[in-house]
């Protein structure tokens, strides 16, 4: 039998796929108004379109929207993300994905990467807790990646020391991903793209 392939594994919102737009679309099927972008820049979807906090009936109408399997299936692909991954792919990788979803959106997550052109077959949703330990250590610890691509600085609390951790930075504006904790990833990276050309050219090629 052929060796398997190592495995990489990948984040979604802000490495493959633009949360920012299911922000803007969930936005406008609430309320019935299109978002006009205010910082290009800025990390959080609420700053980025410059709304407020929602508090009472409004915020129970935006969470509403993402309770749709069809908005976790239609998000669009982050600018290079798709022929990142190919190229990883094609160096010999199983790329997998790891996203802090709930676990009922694990198909509409795979749906959506797969009509987008990602050469992922797997998706592990691990749900979304805040805490000291990353939601995904267990889901890491288990798969045993080489590397573990994410942009959320708390999400690598608690992984495995053997694997490289590494963080997207994506957007500097209001970012989490400042202070102490930046020791928790081993290489730091603008995009996926940027990773990949980290990773291709100093990784070891795999077997």
């Amino acid at each position: 039998m052929p060796a398997s392939r190592p495995i990489l594994a990948l984040d979604a919102d802000g490495v493959l796929v633009d949360l920012h737009a299911a922000y803007a679309t969930a936005w406008q099927q609430a309320f019935g108004v299109a978002l006009v972008e205010q910082d290009p820049l800025a990390y959080w979807p609420m700053d980025r379109w410059g709304v407020g906090r929602l508090e009472g009936e409004m915020r129970r109408q935006l969470r509403a929207q993402f309770e749709r399997e069809s908005l976790w299936a239609s998000l669009p692909a982050i600018d290079g993300a798709v022929q990142a991954c190919h190229r990883l792919h094609d160096a010999g990788y199983e790329l997998v994905c790891v996203t802090a979803l709930e676990a009922r959106f694990e198909r509409a997550r795979l749906d959506n990467l797969k009509a987008l052109g990602f050469p992922i077959r797997r998706v592990i949703a691990t749900g979304h807790v805040e805490g000291e330990r990353s939601p995904k250590a267990d889901a890491i610890a288990a798969l045993r990646p080489v590397a573990f691509v994410d942009d959320y600085i708390v999400y690598l609390r608690g992984v495995p020391s053997e694997v490289h951790t590494a963080l997207v930075l994506r957007a500097p504006n209001g970012s989490p991903n400042v202070g102490d904790e930046l020791s928790l990833a081993r290489s730091v990276h603008q995009d996926l793209a940027d990773f990949a050309d980290h990773w291709l050219g100093t990784a070891p090629a795999p077997p």
